[in-house]
């Protein structure tokens, strides 16, 4: 979806809890759904099989929280953003919840284009504190971080550092928050976890690793824009009337 038509909207959602083992499709019914209860005039696409017009962010893992998701919907008629996540959240199933709304201007550049960076907090199992601090600090005075993984269904062995930009242990020891560039190719938090334990001759624990997703960001011109800030509409003129949704209760 680029706005070439209608009224686009950009979402920020959470993905919290057990609905983290849901996949992409389905978050993506639980938001058409969410957005037939609301009675939003959503734009659909042409041909044979209509589909709503919607376009999400950089795919989530399946078993990951996240509380930086984005999703463009594109409506017919203007419709007043702060509305938004109250009556979508009505119609979402637990675990799922808007935290913020704006209006796109015509044509923006998709999600999946547009961000350049992408933050995570990794809570890795079986990793004592000070493993996983000499792990971080072994890490940041690397040069390459091979790791051996699977990519389109076959093993490779990939180089992790060249997209890690940040990562640092948190004061429990028990977390670190890495940022990892998307650009050509960004490294997935298995693969940043596998390398840590690598560094310091730990195995994979017994326990669950937990990855949250915690921002995404938009770089253009020196500056990073959180994208519900990026690509916004320009303010209606005075007097332009926008509707806000109405939720359906039958």
């Amino acid at each position: 979806m680029r706005g070439d038509a209608g009224h686009p909207v950009r979402l920020r959602f959470a993905k919290r809890g057990k609905i983290r083992f849901v996949s992409h499709r389905d978050v993506a019914r639980a938001f058409e759904r969410a957005l037939r209860i609301a009675g939003l005039p959503v734009a659909y696409t042409a041909g044979f099989a209509p589909r709503p017009k919607l376009s999400f962010g950089l795919a989530l893992g399946v078993g990951y929280e996240s509380d930086a998701e984005y999703l463009d919907v594109e409506l017919r008629d203007p419709t007043d953003p702060g509305a938004l996540p109250g009556a979508l959240d009505a119609g979402l199933p637990p675990g799922l919840a808007v935290r913020g709304a704006a209006a796109l201007a015509p044509r923006a550049p998709a999600l999946q284009e547009a961000v350049t960076a992408v933050g995570y907090e990794l809570t890795p199992a079986g990793l004592a504190p000070d493993a996983l601090h000499r792990a971080a600090a072994a890490a940041l005075a690397a040069t390459t971080l091979p790791v051996a993984t699977t990519r389109k269904a076959q093993p490779v062995v990939v180089d992790v550092r060249p997209s890690l930009r940040h990562l640092a242990v948190d004061p429990d020891g028990h977390r670190v928050t890495v940022e990892v560039s998307t650009q050509p190719r960004p490294a997935r938090p298995p693969e940043i976890l596998a390398a840590l334990r690598t560094l310091v001759g730990v195995a994979p624990g017994d326990g669950e690793d937990r990855v949250l997703r915690t921002h995404q960001w938009i770089e253009r011109d020196g500056a990073r824009h959180e994208p519900l800030a990026a690509d916004h509409a320009p303010p209606a003129p005075a007097g332009a009337v926008t509707r806000a949704p109405v939720v359906l209760t039958s």
